[in-house]
């Protein structure tokens, strides 16, 4: 058993970043390698790496997912978007026009009746337009705790542009504050592209183009994957028992050449943030895995057997994209990396300093081994600034 208790340490109020740096790559930079732990400014990362190795960045754009919806009583009801239903794919439901359904949280679901509409009211053009929600049969997902809501709106646009008029940025709970017009802009990487995350990928938010320069410059190699980050994330394991914490799933694209690229370099693949380290590991197991199921399970990782090479488990994910002359695939994980896992695909890990005793700590302390106490201390005691906003660290694996 894994208690949750292994992985708590103490994280005070003032230690948590409720704003970024002014400038992304002024953040600090804790370095840990050999049980070595030093620090320097993110901007001096290229110092740290070398030819031989490829930085996997995960190039998901973050949606205005929140929504607000007033009631005429004045009450304020809050519906998240978390999972697309109809249409299912990311892709379609962004570019719906007229209607769409998604899977959501509510605040303030209880003032929410059965049967009410609500309605949002967003400007188009000089036009003022109206966004209205409302439940679906079924619409109570008793172990999720969500709700399933129709959306329907009367502008030529696709969802996608309406929420980016009237929603808002899902900043992290944990900063216990409104979004700001700054998050819009600085809660998305620089190399954001596809949309479709409720959560940003936040190890890369300290990247700018030059460090990405002088990265270039050094020789270093670099690929995007695809993995749209879930609200799950922020989700606390509610049981001490680890293995009793069902963990969220998201969704993921796979490109051919991508999959050669990572084949190539795989003796120097370091993922920017968990989500790259979760799908690539994901891959692994995608590649060695003889069914034709696109579905990582949360515990897969630790029944496979017949363990075969990294660089092999790429190719026959080739080979059978080759067989069904295809390009790309979509595929989803569920996976939890804890303690006792051993990484297959990543030799160093870039990340943010996460919250005490959440699925995030295990990952890295999987990744590190019980030196993750003291890379944490040491970031306590050092000045680092913690979560989404804060410093950031470059984890070589040792293990």
């Amino acid at each position: 058993m894994i208690n949750k208790k292994d992985y708590e340490y103490e994280l005070p109020e003032d230690r948590i970043a409720r704003f970024p740096k002014q400038e992304r790559d002024s953040s600090k930079l804790l370095l840990y390698s050999h049980g070595a732990i030093s620090e320097d400014v993110f901007s001096g990362l290229p110092a740290y790496l070398s030819p031989d190795n490829m930085l996997v960045f995960n190039n998901t754009r973050v949606i205005k997912a929140r929504l607000i919806f007033r009631k005429s009583t004045g009450a304020r009801i809050e519906v998240f978007c978390l999972q697309p239903l109809a249409p299912s794919s990311f892709d379609e439901a962004l570019a719906s026009l007229s209607f769409c359904s998604w899977q959501c949280t509510v605040g303030n679901a209880k003032r929410w009746k059965k049967d009410e509409v609500l309605s949002a009211e967003f400007e188009h053009e000089g036009k003022t337009h109206t966004l209205t929600a409302k439940h679906l049969e079924l619409e109570l997902n008793s172990t999720v705790n969500t709700r399933n809501v129709l959306f329907e709106w009367d502008a030529e646009l696709a969802f996608s542009s309406v929420l980016e008029l009237c929603g808002h940025i899902p900043i992290p709970p944990y900063l216990k504050r409104e979004d700001k017009k700054s998050d819009n802009q600085r809660y998305q990487t620089i190399y954001s592209k596809l949309e479709g995350s409720v959560a940003a990928p936040t190890a890369g938010l300290h990247f700018t183009d030059k460090v990405i320069a002088a990265l270039r410059e050094k020789g270093v190699s670099m690929t995007e994957i695809t993995l749209h980050v879930g609200a799950g994330t922020f989700m606390p394991m509610k049981t001490d028992d680890v293995a009793k914490h069902v963990m969220h799933r998201e969704i993921f694209k796979v490109e051919r050449r991508t999959l050669q690229e990572l084949h190539d370099n795989i003796d120097g693949l370091i993922a920017v943030g968990t989500t790259s380290a979760r799908m690539l590991e994901s891959l692994y197991l995608l590649g060695i895995n003889d069914t034709e199921s696109k579905d990582i399970t949360q515990w897969e990782a630790y029944k496979s057997e017949g363990e075969i090479s990294a660089r092999e488990s790429l190719s026959r994910l080739m080979k059978r994209m080759d067989s069904a002359n295809i390009e790309h695939f979509y595929a989803s994980t569920q996976i939890m990396i804890v303690p006792g896992y051993r990484f297959k695909m990543i030799k160093g890990l870039i990340t943010n300093f996460h919250q005490p005793e959440s699925t995030l700590i295990l990952l890295v302390a999987a990744f590190i081994g019980n030196d993750w106490k003291r890379v944490y201390d040491y970031a306590l005691k050092h000045n680092f600034r913690f979560l989404s906003y804060g410093d950031s660290s470059f984890l070589k694996n040792t293990l």
